[in-house]
């Protein structure tokens, strides 16, 4: 089997030791709207399949562990991958030990990667709207404690299909003028399209972080290679994931 067909490989420089990959939703055991390689097991997938797929995922990826899943809640919290028992309630997840695979899961909302420049911390964070404004990253870059930092933006809703309200506008406006560029008008009246790679970028560099790879991809878009929800309501997830040597 050709591992790159079923995985995405962000295309940043990670220093050697560092690895990451988002799956695809090809080559998996999950049948219907949740074809076919789905690791969510909170969707309404066969329980069964998606542990298999979880299974195919460590073996193809070769990972040091089962990744540390979360139960996300579109909020702001993230916690040391490892150290919670059971499933953390938290959207991202950090850590600087060898072998500790951090994963958050997304369909539509923005999976970041983060890492330091000489590979000693690395983070997934699971970004919706909701987090990005509560503050997600901020924390993020705080839990690691550095500004060398390396991002990835990985596959999420594309500019051109994130219809949001006015509300949503108000909240991002509210807290920086400077995010009201990532938003056009659309119609009907009093609609947005909001780019959600922009947002991440614009809270990215307010932080004094610049070393920003990917946010060229769109989930809607590409039925073939990304669950989307907003595409289609029930659907499994991609798994993002980094791990360090």
């Amino acid at each position: 089997m050709n591992v790159a067909e079923h995985f995405l490989f962000p295309e940043w420089p990670a220093p050697a030791g560092v690895h990451a990959a988002t799956t695809l939703r090809t080559g998996g055991l999950s049948i219907g709207p949740y074809a076919s390689l789905n690791p969510a097991l909170h969707v309404g997938d066969d329980r069964e399949a998606v542990l298999q797929n979880r299974r195919l995922i460590r073996e193809r990826l070769a990972l040091p562990s089962e990744p540390v899943w979360l139960e996300q809640v579109h909020g702001n919290k993230i916690v040391r991958a490892g150290a919670v028992a059971g499933v953390p309630q938290a959207d991202a997840g950090y850590t600087d030990e060898p072998g500790v695979v951090c994963a958050v899961m997304t369909a539509d909302c923005l999976p970041l990667l983060l890492c330091s420049a000489d590979g000693e911390r690395v983070a997934a964070v699971h970004a919706g709207w909701r987090g990005l404004a509560d503050g997600i990253i901020g924390n993020a870059v705080a839990a690691l404690g550095r500004k060398d930092l390396l991002i990835w933006l990985g596959p999420a809703i594309g500019p051109e299909r994130f219809e949001v309200g006015e509300e949503v506008r108000a909240v991002f406006v509210q807290k920086s003028p400077a995010f009201a560029e990532a938003f056009k008008p659309h119609r009907p009246e009093g609609k947005w399209l909001a780019d959600i790679y922009r947002l991440a970028r614009i809270e990215l560099n307010a932080l004094g972080v610049t070393s920003i790879y990917g946010g060229r991809f769109c989930t809607v878009a590409e039925p073939d290679r990304f669950f989307s929800y907003r595409r289609d309501a029930v659907t499994g997830r991609m798994a993002t994931l980094i791990w360090r040597d």
